[in-house]
């Protein structure tokens, strides 16, 4: 008779497999994603999307337009890792340092999901046993999916495409507001309880 394998083993088995197929599954949504981003390139002569908004504000406009973009970003990234860094260890379903990603392109258009995902139920997890969060609902689900949403469709070299970078651009300043709000009074929550925050700094579960 062959011996049975240890429940623990067989989850851990089962985890890999599925964090495999999720990441098979992001490349290939990447995929799409990344013929879109090159499209104009490939068409200069359409002069839609990208190539007519560099030839609307210039060269050195575009340069510098995109450096306070990435700047931006990178404050964004800050705040969310900040908010999976206070909750407590139990609640992420993610590392801190994954909201990074997001720098990582092609591949951030579809990630982007996915840290949206992860920071909301991390919340969610949270609120659970932190008063401070119990007065917030969606955790920022439907601004953060929207501006992901909007992003990809803001690809499309059209006035269509145009107008959906305007909206995920509204949408994610909001979803950028409610983040530093939630941080705000996880921080707050942290001041009140030292203890949790001593806690969660080290990777361990509150002893409240």
């Amino acid at each position: 008779m062959k011996p049975r394998r240890p429940p623990d083993l067989h989850v851990s088995l089962l985890y890999r497999v599925r964090t495999m197929m999720l990441t098979f599954a992001k490349i290939a949504l990447t995929i799409p994603v990344a013929y879109a981003l090159v499209y104009p390139f490939l068409n200069p002569t359409l002069e839609a999307g990208m190539f007519r908004e560099l030839k609307m504000v210039g060269p050195i406009a575009g340069i510098a337009i995109t450096a306070v973009f990435l700047v931006a970003v990178a404050l964004y990234c800050r705040e969310l890792q900040r908010t999976l860094a206070l909750v407590r260890p139990d609640s992420r379903t993610a590392s801190p340092r994954s909201v990074w990603l997001m720098f990582l392109l092609p591949y951030n258009f579809v990630e982007d999901f996915f840290i949206i995902a992860n920071v909301a139920k991390s919340l969610r997890r949270e609120a659970q046993h932190n008063q401070a969060l119990r007065s917030f609902n969606g955790f920022g689900l439907v601004s953060g999916y929207g501006w992901c949403s909007a992003q990809i469709i803001s690809l499309i070299p059209h006035e269509v495409g145009s107008l959906a970078g305007v909206l995920a651009l509204l949408a994610w300043v909001v979803h950028w507001r409610f983040i530093r709000n939630v941080n705000r009074f996880l921080s707050e929550s942290s001041q009140a309880n030292p203890g949790l925050e001593r806690d969660c700094a080290k990777g361990r579960s509150p002893s409240i």
